[in-house]
């Protein structure tokens, strides 16, 4: 079966990394992630970013650049992350789709949420850069 890639977000803006806690499915709600989701077909993932940080969050972003690094989902799933900054004049993130909270961590605070286990070593990735 053909990888697929799913697209995640360490949104950044001043110093700032955005969680956001899943409300769905059942068995990942209240648990922390990087947004984003499924690249569709014909889609490059840097598109497919922002129009899911535009679904699920309301806001127009950014891409700046790759993390290094993949990891591995549900089959046949593999998670790939960027960087990306909110455009200006984008407003403030909501949870719109599949979330019920977000919050702003400063580096301080980024091991203060419950990541879901995929997001973990991504984030580990991020927390270098901040």
């Amino acid at each position: 079966m053909t990888e697929r890639i799913v697209v995640g977000a360490a949104l950044l803006d001043e110093g700032r990394l955005l969680a956001a806690r899943r409300s769905a499915p059942e068995e990942l709600a209240g648990r922390w992630e990087l947004p984003g989701g499924k690249v569709e077909p014909g889609e490059t993932p840097e598109a497919a970013l922002v129009r899911e940080l535009r679904e699920e969050l309301g806001v127009d972003a950014e891409v700046v650049e790759r993390v290094p690094g993949e990891w591995p989902l549900k089959r046949p799933y593999v998670l790939h992350v960027w960087t990306a900054r909110l455009l200006p004049g984008a407003g403030e993130p909501k949870p719109l789709q599949d979330h019920d909270a977000l919050r702003w961590l400063n580096p301080g605070e980024l091991w203060d949420v419950d990541w879901l286990d995929q997001d973990v070593p991504a984030v580990r990735e991020v927390a270098r850069r901040l």
